[in-house]
């Protein structure tokens, strides 16, 4: 009965791919009590309805095809292997493992169980790796050979499984796949059961622990699914490292509720032109990538690839509004934006046939009701984006985990409203469409104005010097405070005078005199494992810096240059 409803959701998202209208007033969540994403969807229905069809394709590093029916029974396989070195249903494996096709096999394998996984980058370092195994209650861990070293000196009791050449008390994941390739559940998988922890970037403090159900994100992306415009079939290129949430949205269940193929192109290291080939070559339907991978795209001459895109897609933080046109001009499509979060599946978009404005992250997704909510929980035209809970979205998490193992209350009652506080600040138009503004607690204040990073940064990042930026408030005696720009010079650029020269003048014509950045530094950006720019660290630099009197090393400040004032 699960199956069906969820099948019939997902159904009449197809049937309204591109009516939005009657998709965000019809949708309903499909009621569940029992769901299990692997037994009830991909081995009961994609291994039997699309059982040949490719389900993953990987180029580059650890190349490999898998169609649906491959990869049921290799999960099964590990799911039986893992039952005999002793996971049981709820009991936590902690996954750190690249884009290689053990990861898929040992995600499904895991549902299969009921244990819950706790997806983990490859970056992580031996203090972030105790800090999952002692929150997270790791009991089990599968990682690749090469990273064994990390785990040396934890937790001795968790159960060590290598892919590639196992180390001393490591067994090896090869053997998990001489399991039977039958496997038998030991029970029912309540819905609600838990199925990922994830541990979020950890911008402003230490990362806190989301827990999601087997509907949450399984289910959860059919919003996702809807966003991108995937159809049974296509060939979906996400760009994204594993360990983190937009993994799973992308690389996993949003491609899987559509029966289309996840495709991966591993590199060395990320290249835009080897990609673009690859997009080509591999002729992907369908793309979602980070803002930093398209501006690196449109650094190149595009027109020199001719794709097979039907789609393309942005999500992470926004896309600056000179990107979307480019690729508009060159490719004749457009761009189109999707917000969600660790805690969430995709709640706003540019669903697909609707119009682009650019700087604008779209409108509610389909089951999703948002509120822009004050500290008061009184509505606003600017204000924190907050999911209305009653009744509360599926793709919503179960709620966060506290030290002890406890959860946090899922939302607040604030005001008329029962919500989840998203911690992100927008505006919303007459159109309903939600432009970001940025993180609750990066909004500052300058002369008395409201401040948006974003806007800021946006303007930054249309000079050709300018790869990537950050800006922040610096303390001021006159103004309180004023806006300081942290720059990652593009190539070919040096951190000198003129360069600091003909950025301000570039701001000067462009933003109005009360946002102009007055101050700038040249060098690289503190970051999250995530890539999520840490604009905490560099407001703390700066108080510091003013409590000590003293200026930035290679600071410019707009006042050093008297021929900005020159008439």
């Amino acid at each position: 009965m699960s199956t069906q409803a969820f099948k019939a959701a997902r159904d009449f998202l197809f049937a309204h791919r591109e009516d939005y209208a009657t998709a965000h007033r019809d949708f309903r969540w499909p009621e569940m009590e029992h769901f299990n994403y692997a037994l009830d969807w991909f081995d009961a229905e994609l291994a039997v309805n699309h059982a040949n069809d490719l389900a993953l394709k990987i180029t580059g590093e650890g190349a490999a095809t898998r169609t649906f029916a491959e990869l049921s029974e290799a999960s099964n396989r590990v799911a039986n292997g893992l039952r005999a070195l002793g996971v049981k249903r709820g009991e936590r494996i902690l996954l750190m493992l690249g884009n290689v096709v053990p990861l898929w096999e040992t995600m499904l394998a895991a549902m299969k169980l009921g244990a819950v996984v706790i997806p983990a980058t490859t970056l992580l370092a031996p203090a972030d790796l105790k800090d999952r195994f002692d929150r997270g209650r790791t009991r089990h861990l599968i990682a690749s050979a090469g990273d064994a070293a990390k785990f040396d000196g934890l937790d001795p009791s968790v159960t060590r499984i290598a892919v590639g050449d196992a180390p001393e008390g490591w067994h090896r994941y090869d053997t998990l796949l001489e399991g039977s390739p039958v496997f038998e559940a030991d029970g029912p998988t309540k819905a609600t059961d838990p199925l990922l922890l994830y541990f979020t970037s950890g911008t402003t403090s230490r990362p806190k622990l989301v827990e999601h159900s087997h509907q949450s994100y399984p289910v959860g992306h059919l919003t996702t699914m809807y966003w991108i415009g995937l159809r049974p079939g296509d060939m979906h290129l996400n760009i994204s490292s594993p360990g983190w949430a937009k993994h799973a949205y992308s690389c996993v269940f949003a491609p899987w509720n559509a029966a289309a193929t996840v495709f991966i192109a591993n590199q060395p290291r990320f290249n835009a032109p080897g990609m673009l080939d690859s997009i080509v070559e591999n002729k992907v339907t369908t793309i979602c990538a980070p803002p930093t991978v398209w501006r690196m795209f449109v650094q190149e001459d595009m027109t020199k690839w001719q794709t097979s895109l039907r789609e393309v897609c942005s999500a992470g933080e926004p896309l600056n509004p000179e990107v979307i046109e480019h690729v508009q001009q060159v490719w004749n499509k457009t761009p189109r934006e999707g917000y969600g979060q660790t805690e969430t599946t995709v709640q706003i978009g540019v669903f697909p046939g609707l119009l682009v404005k650019p700087g604008s992250m779209g409108v509610e997704a389909p089951g999703y009701r948002i509120a822009l909510l004050d500290a008061d929980g009184q509505e606003a035209e600017e204000a924190e984006v907050c999911i209305e809970l009653d009744p509360a979205p599926v793709g919503l998490m179960r709620g966060y985990q506290k030290d002890d193992g406890t959860f946090s209350p899922l939302g607040i009652k604030t005001g008329n409203h029962m919500a989840y506080r998203t911690g992100d600040v927008a505006t919303r138009d007459s159109d309903g469409y939600y432009t970001y503004v940025g993180r609750a607690d990066d909004v500052f204040k300058a002369s008395d104005y409201r401040i948006s990073p974003f806007e800021l940064e946006s303007a930054l990042i249309e000079h050709p010097a300018v790869a990537e930026a950050a800006v922040v408030p610096a303390p001021d005696a006159v103004r309180m405070a004023v806006p300081k720009a942290f720059v990652t010079l593009a190539a070919d650029f040096e951190p000198t005078r003129e360069t600091a020269l003909s950025i301000f003048q570039h701001l000067r014509g462009t933003l109005a005199p009360y946002k102009r950045i007055r101050r700038i530094t040249f060098g690289g950006l503190p970051k999250t494992i995530s890539g999520k720019i840490r604009r905490v660290e560099l407001r703390q630099a700066e108080e510091a810096l003013a409590k000590a009197g003293q200026r930035g090393e290679g600071e410019f400040r707009e006042e050093d240059f008297p021929e900005l004032t020159a008439r």
